[in-house]
């Protein structure tokens, strides 16, 4: 899901966790929010969520990761703390660090609540909570245009086709299913917020569902008016039927 375009100083939701398959090393799959502002070669986005990424770690945990770019992820970007970035503070949670209690379909559902905001008064730096606990830090020094703020939040998932043997990947988005299927049974994002310029959470207008190729995943708006306020199930197996 997107938001139209605007100023936004950070953004607030509760995702569940999932332990999707990933087909082959090199793909992954994720739940995540972007900020991003700037076009071409200017744009500058902060990246946080949940990721497997089996080429990356050589298994298949659900790990917290974080990212940026400054220059349309050319040169000037980073992932987790593999170079100098994002600065973690946390002793209790670390970006890279292993989720190991997730959701079961048709039973339990394991949430977690994001918080990423810029400091208004000091540094203008992103600041990362997930939880209760402030994780870390993107410098305002690593940026350009993210410097005043976002221009769109966008939240949902992401997987990397490889297209092994010529066919669309089998690697699942979120629980690996459809977002038809609803609680309990999909992946969702719920109670999005976003930051205005006076530090204020409020519920963003105008946002709009983006989608890629809806027999492979897809995505279905929640209901409004309830306790979970703005909300969306995605997802979806990958390879089927219709999406070979």
């Amino acid at each position: 899901m997107s938001s139209k375009k605007g100023k936004y100083f950070g953004t607030k939701f509760v995702v569940n966790l999932w332990k999707p398959k990933v087909q082959v090393s090199g793909e992954f799959s994720l739940a995540q929010t972007w900020l991003s502002s700037g076009v071409g070669s200017n744009l500058n986005t902060i990246e946080a969520g949940f990721q497997v990424y089996p080429g990356k770690y050589g298994d298949y945990n659900l790990r917290l990761f974080v990212f940026w770019t400054a220059d349309n992820y050319e040169k000037k970007k980073c992932y987790n703390t593999d170079c100098p970035g994002f600065v973690q503070i946390s002793k209790l949670i670390t970006v890279g660090g292993t989720f190991n209690t997730v959701s079961q379909y048709d039973g339990v559902q394991k949430t977690v609540r994001i918080v990423i905001w810029r400091d208004r008064k000091e540094g203008k730096q992103w600041w990362l909570k997930v939880g209760d606990e402030v994780v870390g830090y993107w410098p305002s020094s690593l940026f350009t245009s993210l410097g005043d703020g976002a221009t769109e939040v966008q939240w949902g998932g992401e997987i990397v086709n490889k297209k092994t043997g010529g066919k669309h990947t089998s690697t699942d988005m979120g629980s690996g299913h459809f977002a038809d299927e609803g609680f309990r049974k999909a992946s969702y994002f719920r109670n999005i917020m976003t930051v205005d310029k006076t530090n204020t959470l409020r519920e963003p207008q105008g946002v709009y569902p983006t989608v890629t190729n809806d027999n492979c995943y897809n995505i279905k708006a929640g209901r409004n008016g309830t306790a979970w306020g703005l909300n969306f199930f995605y997802g979806g197996p990958g390879r089927n039927a219709k999406c070979p």
